[in-house]
């Protein structure tokens, strides 16, 4: 039986947070800011899930994805407009068991979600994804220096794939399809079709410029 816990919930909009990545959040909603508010009174660690559709102000359980990610907050800062920006942390996938929105915040019973299959020596296969990745951003003109140096850095497959998931400029259900992969194997083979993807469009684009 795995163990459940009950945490504070923070839905995002247009963004989905994957494990191992630091970002800055800006938090305008009341509910958002008040469960901001809860978690730095105790260990500061918050469940990050992503809306199906970012417009609805007060999203219900049925409007959000059933995974997310359990995160830490790293900072806070109050702006003179009345709104929140944070840095936060993601450090686990978590499976959403269910909600409950009964105080003034919302808050989710969770298990956490293990990567699956970690161990078929899958960091070669991860480290190849990381050179089509940089080809990728060649073509795409993208700023190669700082997001390459931190995958250089990584050796595990799991690291590789949640930065590789967050840095891809595809849509915000892809990436969560991504999120919700745990079979690590099929997730890196996931990531290869998107910049399979991405890099043949780009490549057609250049051909059609290139005329």
């Amino acid at each position: 039986m795995k163990a459940s816990y009950l945490k504070p919930l923070l839905p995002l909009r247009d963004i989905v947070i994957f494990p191992s990545m630091v970002v800055p959040l800006f938090v305008g909603r009341e509910k958002s800011i008040k469960a901001l508010q809860e978690v730095m009174k105790s260990d500061k660690s918050i469940v990050l899930a992503t809306q199906k559709n970012s417009e609805i102000d007060d999203p219900e359980s049925k409007d959000l994805y059933g995974y997310g990610c359990l995160s830490k907050v790293l900072q806070l800062l109050k702006l003179p407009d009345g709104t929140v920006k944070v840095l936060v942390e993601g450090e686990k996938r978590v499976k959403i068991l269910k909600y409950n929105s009964d105080s003034d915040y919302m808050k989710c019973e969770v298990e956490i979600a293990e990567d699956l299959n970690v161990n078929n020596g899958l960091d070669e296969f991860a480290i190849g994804l990381v050179k089509k990745y940089e080809k990728l951003l060649v073509l795409s003109k993208k700023d190669l220096n700082e997001t390459t140096n931190n995958l250089k850095n990584l050796k595990n497959a799991s690291q590789i794939s949640n930065n590789i998931s967050s840095n891809l400029s595809i849509q915000i259900f892809e990436k969560q399809e991504l999120l919700e992969i745990l079979d690590l194997k099929k997730r890196l083979e996931k990531i290869y079709t998107f910049i399979e993807k991405e890099i043949s469009v780009l490549s057609v684009e250049k051909k059609i410029r290139g005329r």
